[in-house]
């Protein structure tokens, strides 16, 4: 399986979007401290970089990105905000969000081995879309670990979750209570420019 490994705070950066974005709260860096001072990018070094930062933020790679813009241009509405719900369905996203994990990228890998599951059903598929309804818990052999067993009982701690999604403080599961909409998105993205690059 293919994986994103570049320094996230570098690339955060290079992408002008916050690490906090990322789930890194406390990553920097002090490199290129004039970093902001470069020259006026041109129009398709603008939509280029609103597609990489997508990429980056999810965790997507080229392909697979291209997939989901197709998918999302076949999808009634604006081809912008169902790309970004398309991501955001993620199972991956929809762990981190849940509290779940730190971060996308950790949130990726728990998935991968198997440590959720979907409406009962082990998924070991970062990519998998969520749908309204759907419950996503820790599998029963992985409650006992440290790193689950932290997030039960009144020191747990507590979850901003989006609109879309609820959980109980201290529960190991959450639930999809609807799709998200464009508005439930919090991430620094101008989709539109991304169309225009795929318009071309």
């Amino acid at each position: 399986m293919a994986k994103n490994t570049q320094p996230i705070a570098k690339r955060a950066r290079a992408l002008g979007i916050s690490p906090a974005v990322m789930g890194y709260a406390k990553k920097h860096t002090n490199r290129n401290p004039g970093g902001q001072m470069r020259k006026k990018k041109s129009e398709y070094a603008q939509q280029l970089a609103e597609k990489q930062k997508v990429k980056f933020v999810y965790g997507i790679m080229e392909r697979q990105f291209h997939t989901y813009y197709e998918k999302a241009t076949r999808m009634p509405g604006r081809p912008g905000d169902n790309l970004l719900i398309l991501v955001e369905r993620r199972l991956d996203n929809v762990v981190y969000r849940l509290g779940f994990a730190a971060t996308r990228r950790e949130a990726r890998q728990l998935v991968s081995h198997a440590h959720f599951t979907v409406n009962g059903k082990k998924v070991n598929i970062p990519s998998y879309l969520v749908k309204a309804g759907d419950v996503i818990a820790v599998a029963e052999s992985s409650r006992s670990s440290v790193k689950f067993s932290k997030l039960t009982g009144e020191d747990a701690p507590v979850v901003l979750l989006p609109a879309w999604l609820d959980r109980a403080k201290g529960e190991l599961k959450g639930t999809v209570t609807k799709l998200p909409v464009r508005e439930d998105i919090d991430v620094p993205i101008e989709e539109h420019l991304i169309v225009e690059l795929y318009s071309k």
